[in-house]
């Protein structure tokens, strides 16, 4: 039976626990904190991010990063990015020398602009060819519910990604493979951030014509940051792009989603923050995607809107005017 380590008992964290229990892989989550490590073990749910889910058996739990490492041929990282290398630097002495280690992070690290693959590298000091993306349009409360999905697992050695296909496949969990590491990426990090403009938008009151042009227009600012930085321009009107950004620009489960509705309704960020219980990513990767489209010399315009509205306290209607009135274009450019 393949041995996984899931570092991080989040919702997304624990959902793909049980992914790859019922796919036949036997599971060990760590967590930092004893409640709902004990809660796993014993009750077989984690009520503070899954309630009513009943964990398969074969995964446990544990407060111990050692012993969640302990033979795991695929160790699954699922911690807020902007965590991830200090985690790691604490957990990367104890993982088996082989193991793939396999991001389900969307995020961009602060300051350095880097993607979570990256980070991953420099960190375990691991060949990209160990190192492999799990992201596609996966909700994780609708993963919860075993209602069908599909998703992409990414990585440079396509060997590598058809055992991590292997791993996670099941009835109602479809995984693709593709070896695009880097549009994968960009694809899971920047529609956290248009989530957050088409959010703003709904607590506005905006209709429908504008989040469709903010959702086609955002996928075509993220494409043009993924072809510059060697991204295959296919992986974007696939799960890993178009995929993803619809489900988390439409869905009231989408965090990001969310947390820009109650921006657009007047919340501060102090107020919005403060009302949300799980991590936003985009709300902290909307200046490291602007960072490293800077770096790129890359127009991104509903980034840098989003930016201006979440950290630089732009009232969202003024945003909104200076974003329509930028100068005509060719839709391609």
């Amino acid at each position: 039976m393949t041995r996984c380590a899931v570092y991080g008992t989040g919702s997304w964290g624990t959902a793909y626990a049980m992914v790859l229990a019922d796919a036949g892989c036997e599971v060990t989550l760590w967590g930092r904190r004893p409640g709902p490590v004990e809660a796993i073990n014993t009750t077989r749910t984690n009520p503070d991010y899954l309630p009513g889910t009943e964990l398969p058996r074969s995964v446990r739990a544990t407060t111990d990063p050692a012993e969640a490492a302990r033979g795991a041929e695929f160790t699954v990282l699922a911690v807020p990015s902007q965590t991830l290398r200090g985690n790691l630097a604490e957990w990367a002495p104890l993982l088996p020398a082989d193991t793939v280690l396999v991001s389900l992070m969307k995020g961009v690290e602060l300051g350095t602009a880097k993607r979570m693959s990256e980070v991953i590298e420099e960190v375990a000091k691991a060949s990209p060819e160990r190192v492999a993306v799990l992201t596609g349009p996966n909700l994780a409360k609708e993963i919860a519910a075993r209602q069908p999905a599909a998703s992409v697992v990414a990585c440079r050695d396509e060997d590598v990604a058809r055992r991590l296909q292997a791993a996670c496949h099941t009835p109602y969990f479809r995984p693709y493979t593709n070896t695009d590491v880097v549009g994968c990426e960009l694809g899971g990090a920047v529609k956290n951030v248009i989530a957050l403009a088409v959010g703003i938008a709904d607590g506005m009151g905006l209709g429908d014509n504008t989040k469709a042009s903010l959702i086609t227009r955002g996928l075509a600012e993220t494409t043009r940051l993924g072809l510059a930085m060697g991204a295959d321009a296919h992986t974007f009107a696939g799960l890993a792009g178009m995929g993803d950004l619809v489900a988390t620009c439409s869905s009231p489960l989408s965090r990001n989603h969310t947390f820009g509705t109650n921006l657009g309704r007047g919340m501060t960020l102090e107020e919005t923050i403060a009302a949300t219980k799980q991590t936003a990513e985009g709300v902290k990767s909307c200046e490291s995607v602007l960072d490293l489209a800077r770096r790129h010399d890359v127009d991104m315009p509903i980034t840098e809107t989003v930016v201006s509205i979440v950290h630089d306290g732009k009232p969202p209607l003024v945003a909104l005017k200076e974003l329509m009135s930028r100068s005509a274009k060719p839709e391609r450019h």
